[in-house]
């Protein structure tokens, strides 16, 4: 005696078969262009991450940092303070720390060059993917410079004093030999690669996934008023929730595939890259500094008040070319 199958139960199983297809294909399609952003993400990283640690061993960063004393000076920070924001410029946040663990530094002034870092950290390789993804190269980082200076001076104005220091963090012993620097370097290097391969790999399999199924739109439509208050267009929402929490390395995976696709005009991405390029990855960067004492608050407003303003005059600029 056969065991008769109920009719929705037979409704449901095409279904089912139906959905692991659309997502099996998704992950599928997802893997090789996630795979080809990694390699040109890490073809530009590696190199300039080995040749800013053979500059910072020889001394040379900080022999640069040296004349720009005057000008931290006129902001309220002191000369060694421009360290950070260099070495920052050049790498991460991670490094910034580092380097912060290091100084005499009172909260104050941890606090202006933690937000002068957000802004223009990586430059050089986050340069390299906002022109990749339709904004000029020379553009970014004037703006990025520009508004961690313009950011300096308003907080050097209404931040209250902050004594303490930051004794608590421990510091970091420098290479000792060039061996010794190139064994770190492929140490570190190894792990970026993983983290950039399997987040990007991720963050394409989700976005397909989004696509696929018709998810961005109830994703992003609760953003439409915060981003046209902010000037930007609502092709952009997806694309901000991603650099906003992991950034622009990673998020230029993404929005590379909307340009390809034509989901986004080059237009909108300039509008999105003058609003990122000072307001991005507020989640991991953010709580790197929090951790050792920076308030968010003070990290988060100033940046989204000046890319805010950024995108805005961006946008009349743009009429005013016509």
């Amino acid at each position: 005696m056969t065991r008769k199958i109920p009719a929705n139960a037979r409704a449901i199983q095409p279904g089912l078969q139906n959905f692991f297809s659309r997502l099996s294909q998704c992950i599928r399609a997802s893997i090789p262009k996630a795979i080809k952003t990694a390699v040109w993400i890490l073809k530009i990283t590696l190199p300039v991450s080995l040749a800013v640690s053979i500059l910072n061993y020889y001394g040379w960063i900080e022999l640069v940092t040296q004349h720009l004393t005057p000008a931290f000076n006129l902001i309220g920070l002191s000369g060694e303070a421009a360290l950070p924001f260099i070495t920052g410029m050049l790498l991460n946040i991670y490094s910034v720390i580092a380097v912060i663990s290091q100084l005499s530094l009172d909260m104050r002034e941890i606090t202006i060059v933690a937000v002068m870092s957000l802004i223009s950290h990586n430059l050089i390789i986050e340069t390299a993917i906002q022109r990749k993804t339709g904004s000029k190269a020379w553009h970014m980082i004037a703006l990025r410079i520009g508004t961690a200076f313009v950011a300096a001076i308003l907080l050097n104005l209404v931040l209250p004093e902050m004594g303490q220091k930051i004794a608590f963090l421990s510091t970091t012993e420098s290479a000792s030999s060039i061996p010794e620097l190139l064994y770190g370097w492929m140490i570190s290097a190894f792990r970026l690669i993983l983290k950039i391969v399997i987040l990007i790999v991720l963050l394409m399999i989700l976005q397909a996934i989004l696509q696929e199924f018709r998810l961005i739109e109830l994703l992003t439509k609760p953003l439409t008023p915060l981003l046209k208050l902010m000037g930007l267009p609502p092709s952009t929402s997806f694309l901000w929730i991603v650099a906003n929490t992991l950034g622009l390395a990673y998020g230029s995976a993404v929005m590379m595939e909307e340009r390809k696709q034509g989901r986004i005009t080059k237009k909108d991405a300039d509008l999105l890259n003058y609003h990122v390029a000072i307001s991005h990855s507020n989640l991991e960067d953010v709580l790197l500094f929090a951790a050792i004492g920076v308030s968010v608050p003070w990290m988060l407003a100033p940046r989204i008040l000046i890319a805010l303003v950024a995108v805005w005059l961006r946008r009349w600029g743009l009429r005013t070319s016509i």
